[in-house]
């Protein structure tokens, strides 16, 4: 399928990757808090027919320099680009704190059709990195909105990498020091997914070691059926924080971060979440999985582990 792809600088930097013949669909598509433009993922999403998004949401002109009271009207503005490009139905993916951000632009812009979460968070948690002020501290809210930052969790400062200085750490139990201490906190900062009119696929690994994406994963699952809404789950005990989709190569391994899984684990788990990404974002209906179980994925013959899907 022929691609036509062009660059943004206003008002985010940004590509817009889309079929020759254009297409009804579009998806924006962000990066966690790497920051960089997901421009391959988006060249992905086009080839399947798509029209992508891809875009700066924080360091660029004008944004905060990290990701601190991110304004959500960032990704309400590309919502708006997506619809003025022909697009009528409305899809948001996002990774890590992409996917805090895609569950939240669902939660308050209804023209969202279908919010996908890879390695989501339940919570609004503080800042990473400085404001427009540049300042690191006193912990602020990720995110605001018209205007008013939302409640969130801070971090709790006591922690220290078990690892030596001089390795990558895995701060999991960073952020699972910070509920403990923080939590008459929680409830303020949880994302209301309840409230939210799109469907909601979340994908989720056991071995995430920057936070507890399969915890948090559960208990999105748990608000969206108390409130008879959709959502699914594909899980995967091994995979870590960076599943990887068909086509897109191993993460590169950071100097700072543990991200846990391994290469084949986050690949298998990517190929196991595709059908369903492709499939929510189409709008088709979904099978009817009430008590079935999701066929291994992510294991092997000597030591299976299970994915599991929550319909």
């Amino acid at each position: 399928m022929g691609v036509t792809e062009r660059e943004l600088t206003s008002p985010w930097e940004g590509v817009v990757a889309a079929p020759a013949g254009g297409s009804d669909i579009g998806v924006l598509v962000l990066a966690g808090s790497s920051g960089r433009i997901e421009r391959e993922r988006a060249r992905i999403f086009a080839r399947h027919g798509f029209a992508a998004l891809a875009i700066r949401w924080f360091g660029g002109p004008g944004q905060p320099q990290g990701i601190c009271e991110v304004p959500l009207e960032t990704f309400v503005l590309a919502v708006d680009f997506l619809r003025r490009s022909g697009a009528r139905r409305i899809g948001i993916l996002g990774t890590s704190k992409g996917a805090e951000a895609a569950l939240l632009t669902a939660v308050h812009d209804r023209r969202v059709d279908v919010a996908i979460a890879l390695s989501p968070t339940s919570r609004v948690w503080c800042n990473i990195g400085p404001g427009r002020d540049g300042a690191l501290r006193p912990y602020r809210s990720s995110w605001t909105w018209r205007g008013r930052p939302l409640p969130f969790v801070p971090m709790d400062d006591r922690w220290t990498a078990a690892e030596s200085d001089k390795g990558p750490s895995a701060i999991r139990p960073w952020y699972e020091l910070s509920e403990r201490t923080y939590a008459h906190l929680l409830e303020a900062a949880t994302i209301p997914v309840e409230t939210a009119r799109a469907d909601l696929l979340l994908v989720a690994s056991g071995d995430d070691a920057m936070w507890p994406s399969l915890p948090f994963a559960h208990q999105l699952v748990r608000r969206r059926m108390s409130a008879a809404a959709t959502v699914r789950l594909i899980a995967c005990d091994d995979a870590g924080h960076r599943p990887r989709l068909p086509d897109e190569g191993p993460a590169p391994a950071s100097p700072h971060f543990e991200y846990g899984g391994t290469p084949e684990a986050d690949a298998l788990l990517g190929k196991a979440a595709w059908p369903h990404v492709l499939g929510a974002l189409r709008g088709g209906s979904p099978p009817d999985t009430s008590g079935d179980r999701e066929p291994d994925v992510c294991g092997d013959s000597e030591r299976p582990r299970r994915a599991r899907r929550l319909p």
